[in-house]
């Protein structure tokens, strides 16, 4: 493609050369009259006036396509300028946001009497029959099976395996995952388990004991795994079948699984404070 001051100059020479070829036609004549001068000139203006309308119009449609050019590349620019600030905006947002659960996870466990590791969740098991995690710390970092998981909000679950880098947590809200727990007001007991649709089940609370909906469910201390007094959930419908010796009790997990990011596994055994007054 052709720059566009070189078609300037061929667009100029061309019009010098072709009037040099008039003015020289009409001046091979050795006596030029004032008529013939005038008819020369006649026939020179309009075909100057034409060739200088051209050249105006040529370089017009030039300096449009050049500055239509630069239109469009200044356009993607400013387009990859956004675009980056978007991404760079999305970035730091993410950034503030672990910061943000980081600091109540560090909190959490600056302010217990317990070691505990922070632990970046990596994996999630696919299966519609088990509801686990897997972590990116293990062995190396101290982690053994049967240790609780925590977050700030309450139980998350409980170690089930362990390699040197990683560990798998079978969460609370698995039906195959078990935590003595008791009212927090009415102190009633039983097993809370998971439920079918992402909730828990409390089972073996006697048909006699009353607890209402809204208390809040925590960790009895008595199954050797969570210590005492760890949230758990909240009582959302309370069913006394017409026979049997037992309730059903649904609890509403305070933990929201489906976010979860970051935890704690707690490194201490519970049974380490057994004994203490």
């Amino acid at each position: 493609m052709l720059n566009r001051n070189v078609v300037i100059v061929l667009v100029l020479v061309l019009l010098i050369v072709v009037n040099m070829l008039i003015l020289s036609i009409s001046s091979t004549k050795h006596e030029v009259t004032g008529a013939q001068t005038q008819i020369g000139m006649r026939i020179v203006s309009p075909l100057q006036e034409a060739l200088i309308t051209m050249y105006r119009s040529a370089r017009n449609v030039w300096d449009q396509y050049f500055w239509t050019l630069s239109v469009i590349q200044e356009n993607d620019m400013l387009k990859e300028k956004l675009r980056s600030g978007f991404e760079e905006r999305n970035r730091l947002k993410e950034v503030e946001l672990e910061n943000q659960r980081l600091h109540r996870l560090l909190d959490m466990r600056d302010h217990a009497s317990y070691r505990s590791v922070v632990c970046q969740i990596v994996g999630k098991d696919p299966s519609p029959w088990f509801k686990t995690l897997i972590v990116d710390k293990g062995k190396v970092q101290g982690v053994q099976k049967g240790m609780s998981v925590l977050a700030p909000e309450g139980i998350v679950g409980q170690v089930i395996d362990v390699t040197e880098g990683f560990a798998k947590i079978l969460l609370l809200v698995d039906g195959n995952c078990a935590v003595d727990a008791i009212g927090q007001l009415s102190r009633v007991r039983g097993i809370v388990k998971g439920g079918t649709n992402g909730d828990c089940i409390m089972q073996y609370v006697s048909r006699k004991d009353e607890i209402e909906v809204g208390e809040t469910v925590i960790s009895s201390g008595l199954d050797g795994v969570y210590r005492k007094g760890l949230p758990i959930g909240e009582v959302v419908s309370v069913t006394k079948q017409h026979s049997g010796m037992f309730q059903e009790i649904t609890i509403n997990p305070f933990v929201d699984f489906d976010r979860l990011e970051e935890v704690i596994i707690v490194l201490d055994r519970p049974q380490t404070d057994w004994g203490r007054p």
